[in-house]
């Protein structure tokens, strides 16, 4: 069973050492999807039942710009202290910020809910660039398929358990209860993080992080990977913060939405991005952005089927399927890739920046989702997200040079 799984995620040819190396990668982004499990799954279905509207909804993913910004204060975590504390105290901070959602006014949003959503990003997206930056410093080359078809699975499992499950149990203990035994998970994983061994940069790589940066990103060589980074993910960062909106919309109880698009969809995505993984180790990084891409910007067209036909629980049920696995299909090619064109000893940053590129779209697009909903209509609005998806893979044979690995066919 064993061999099985590590063949299906294309480490079955790999040493011992290279797969512990793996189980530490599982872990670190078990604890990079915990934050994000409430923000993205936990959080729209509580602020919608409350009473918000879509557009306030929508509008809250302003309060996720420190995934776009994050880029800016990334040097100190190249430059200063152990990335393992990094980790750890982001843990906390964002667990106080979980802590005290349930006690503040929601239904009608104001500065303190906008307060606490900052926290939350804030503390989430600099604690994905210590782990961001400590992953491609401990990945080699050969293990980059398996490890990203890894991260992508315990990223998604974080949310399954952080998000999902608390979700399905919401009528039983509460929405205060939910979020107070969030925070105590989040402060247990804070806990654990010591155990993960220490990987510094190197003191050269410490103090000369500028050059590092400038060097690698500073010609025109570097436009169409910015544009690409941009834009890949655009149409599931659109798509994304209407689902759970709409599954309310269509009459769906809060067991079946814990149940179905997040713990059984995100189950799903576990699969997609191993099997994507796979995919990667045995076609190259190339071959999987662009195929797993198309096949991830083709699920939003799932989604406006079911809301132009009215399809019920059945059409609704498939398009969280077919959109769930192709989405860590996807997952597992960008995350590749952005791996991939990384250099290890200056990754803190050139990773950050990348990210935060792609994020600083998604949050833009997300802003105005609920606008693009209640004004075109769910089933107009998920077709338009799919055509944003399609401008990234026009870009693919410019970005050839920066692809180091060579595919093992």
């Amino acid at each position: 069973m064993r061999k099985r799984l590590w063949a299906l995620v294309g480490a079955d040819r790999l040493s011992p050492t290279s797969r512990r190396k793996l189980g530490i990668v599982a872990f670190l982004y078990f604890l990079e999807g915990a934050p994000p499990a409430i923000l993205w799954e936990v959080l729209p279905v509580y602020l919608r039942i409350s009473g918000a509207s879509l557009t306030a909804i929508g509008g809250l993913r302003l309060l996720e710009l420190p995934y776009s910004l994050k880029f800016f204060w990334s040097p100190l975590v190249q430059r200063y202290g152990d990335r393992r504390a990094w980790i750890s105290g982001c843990l906390v901070a964002a667990a106080g910020a979980i802590a005290l959602m349930p006690f503040v006014e929601v239904a009608h949003p104001g500065w303190v809910i906008f307060g606490l959503v900052l926290l939350l990003a804030a503390a989430s997206a600099t604690q994905d660039v210590a782990i961001d930056s400590y992953t491609v410093a401990l990945v080699d080359p050969p293990e980059q398929g398996a490890a990203n078809g890894i991260r992508a699975s315990a990223y998604r499992v974080a949310l399954v358990l952080v998000g999902g499950v608390l979700l399905m149990f919401a009528p039983l203990m509460g929405w205060t209860g939910l979020f107070l035994t969030a925070g105590a998970l989040l402060i247990g994983l804070a806990m654990a993080v010591p155990r993960v061994p220490r990987l510094d940069p190197p003191p050269e790589a410490r103090r000369a992080w500028k050059a590092g940066f400038l060097e690698w990103v500073g010609t025109w060589r570097a436009v169409p990977l910015v544009l690409f980074a941009l834009s890949y993910k655009l149409g599931e960062f659109a798509i994304g913060p209407m689902l759970k909106p709409f599954w309310v919309d269509q009459g769906r109880s809060l067991f079946e939405i814990g149940l179905v698009p997040t713990s059984i969809g995100i189950g799903l995505s576990v699969a997609g991005a191993l099997a994507g993984g796979g995919f990667i180790a045995r076609f190259g990084v190339f071959h999987g952005v662009w195929a797993l891409g198309l096949l991830q910007a083709a699920s939003n067209l799932g989604y406006a089927v079911v809301a132009w036909g009215n399809l019920g629980r059945l059409g609704l049920y498939g398009a969280s399927v077919f959109e769930s696995f192709t989405g860590g299909l996807g997952t597992a090619a960008f995350l590749a890739f952005l791996m991939n064109v990384c250099e290890k000893e200056h990754a803190t940053i050139q990773y950050a920046f990348l990210s935060s590129l792609f994020a600083l779209t998604g949050r833009l697009a997300g802003a105005v989702s609920g606008l693009g909903a209640e004004r075109m209509g769910y089933g107009d609005y998920f077709a338009l997200t799919f055509v944003l998806s399609l401008p990234s893979l026009a870009l693919l044979p410019w970005l050839k040079p920066w692809i180091r690995e060579t595919p093992a066919v």
